[in-house]
């Protein structure tokens, strides 16, 4: 099946955008095609909810880019399960961001069929986003919760995926010895660490590098790779096509 990405011009006088979506439906239908339409300035903002854990590096760069107009969304809130520091609740405040703490339980437990507790809540705070971005957020979401929020979340992993999944990836780097390191933005699936890859980028590292100098070169990728991962989801450049475990990312130019 062929996929694609077309961007157009066209006169508000001559062709209302009244008209635009109900004619694009019809020229889809006529190649059985499925279509998303985004008219900038008409089609409203993407709503996103961010999540973070103790590190906010990913958190304080995608507010960055998003002061800047670099991120075409709506924040709606700031989530984590650790306390933030106070740089980064008077940013949020400053742009009337809500920031909530989640609460956290050591037997807060999923089930197949039902979200935990903390899950629960974040079902309720993020009942009005059309995405979620994990920035550095170090909690697993349990597949009941993936299936009832039923909407895109996208995850930075602080390595080279598919290498070096789960819990503390620069000390699984750096005793394996390799040469490169590098950060993995995916959509979360119910599987850890699997889902369909985004973007990936790599820095090189060498003998004189121990862990701590792994972690400050991957920092620095996490953020653009995390930002870059978002920039294309706003600009409608991602298609997702195949089915797990083979699912696939397209990034369209």
């Amino acid at each position: 099946t062929d996929k694609g990405r077309v961007t157009f011009s066209f006169n508000e006088k001559t062709w209302p955008d009244s008209h635009i979506t109900e004619d694009i439906a019809a020229l889809a239908a006529e190649f059985a095609a499925k279509t998303t339409l985004y008219i900038p300035g008409i089609t409203p903002q993407k709503r996103l909810g961010i999540l973070v854990s103790k590190q906010d590096h990913c958190l304080m760069d995608l507010l960055n880019r998003w002061e800047l107009g670099k991120l075409d969304c709506r924040i709606q809130f700031v989530a984590s399960n650790h306390p933030q520091s106070e740089v980064v609740l008077h940013r949020l405040a400053r742009f009337n961001i809500p920031f909530v703490k989640l609460p956290t339980s050591p037997d807060d437990k999923a089930s197949p069929d039902q979200p935990r507790k903390q899950e629960q809540a974040l079902l309720q705070l993020a009942k009005d986003t059309d995405f979620l971005v994990l920035a550095r957020y170090m909690q697993v979401l349990s597949g009941a919760f993936l299936k009832e929020y039923n909407r895109d979340v996208i995850n930075i992993h602080h390595g080279l995926l598919p290498s070096f999944k789960g819990a503390n990836p620069y000390r699984q780097a750096f005793n394996a010895g390799v040469k490169m390191i590098g950060a993995t933005s995916h959509f979360v699936t119910e599987e850890l660490d699997s889902g369909p890859i985004i973007e990936q980028l790599v820095d090189r590292v060498s003998h004189r590098d121990d862990v701590s100098q792994f972690a400050i070169k991957s920092k620095t990728l996490e953020m653009r790779c995390l930002t870059d991962a978002v920039t294309y989801f706003l600009d409608n450049r991602l298609i997702r096509y195949g089915t797990q475990p083979n699912e696939r990312v397209m990034t369209l130019n």
